[in-house]
């Protein structure tokens, strides 16, 4: 991996909108806090597995795997809120409600970064004046760092799936969707979302590995590889959470337009890379 320079994320708290986190030993202790808008439950858990993987791309410190499989700021604090059930489906209801409570509580679990690894693509009630993208922007709004998948629907042109046509929010697309990989049981290539929204806004932002990531399971001790824009967002709130580390009075503002200056120009057209693909040494130099 990419040189941190001494940069873990501490301090820095990441929630999470998914299935839930399954206590995993790799997190040690840094869950900060659990909301689960599924079955009501106090306890972090996680029935499908998908947002525990997530979490460890993030904040995964490899303790289970002698160091191997480390995520991206293994002293950061998790904070998951469950909006996905165990088939990995959900509401935009319970996707609103979480990001309201998240709001709620950020200065009291010192959230910086909001990540959101699902997505919609429904054409009905989807849009920019949907529910889902107001609730995001609430959160931009409201000084959170959001971080959201462009979803797996490509490589036609239009296939962001929402939140991530949101024009606030930092959209997460695939730097290596070229390698054939399994996605919810499906063979998929060229898989990653892209732009423009149907409002003409230029998506994705950012770009990041997605094929194959090794992360935490949920079953203790235990690792499993997934591939998909998901584990590619996941990598970019982990990087995110190192530069608010290094950088802690940077705005969201400031953080996407970091992003932008120090993203690496693969060549790709603008509607499948963004600003480029996201590189940690360059952007914590």
């Amino acid at each position: 991996m990419e040189t941190t320079r001494g940069l873990t994320g501490k301090g820095v708290g990441v929630a999470v909108l998914d299935t839930g986190c399954f206590p995993h030993e790799d997190f040690s202790g840094r869950i900060a806090a659990f909301r689960d808008l599924i079955g009501g439950r106090r306890e972090p858990y996680d029935d499908n597995g998908h947002g525990t993987h997530v979490c460890g791309i993030i904040a995964g410190n490899g303790c289970a795997a002698g160091g191997e499989h480390c995520g991206l700021a293994p002293c950061a604090h998790l904070i998951p809120v469950k909006v996905l059930d165990r088939r990995g489906s959900g509401f935009a209801s319970d996707v609103h409600a979480g990001l309201r409570w998240v709001r709620e509580n950020q200065e009291r679990y010192q959230i910086r970064i909001v990540n959101i690894s699902v997505g919609s693509f429904s054409r009905r009630n989807m849009g920019e004046n949907s529910a889902l993208v107001r609730s995001v922007n609430d959160a931009w709004d409201a000084g959170l760092v959001v971080v959201v998948a462009a979803g797996n629907m490509g490589p036609k042109t239009g296939t962001i799936t929402t939140p991530g046509i949101s024009r606030k929010v930092i959209t997460v697309g695939c730097s290596d969707d070229d390698k054939e990989v399994t996605v919810m049981g499906s063979r998929m290539i060229d898989y990653s979302g892209r732009g423009p929204t149907g409002s003409c806004v230029c998506k994705p932002d950012i770009v990041a590995p997605g094929a194959s990531i090794i992360s935490c399971s949920n079953k203790n001790g235990r690792y499993t590889s997934k591939s998909g824009t998901s584990m590619a967002t996941p990598y970019v709130s982990g990087a995110l959470a190192l530069l608010l580390e290094q950088h802690p009075e940077l705005s969201n503002r400031d953080v996407k337009l970091w992003l932008r200056e120090r993203a690496v120009d693969l060549g790709l057209p603008h509607n499948q890379q963004g600003w480029g693909l996201l590189d940690l040494g360059e952007l914590l130099r």
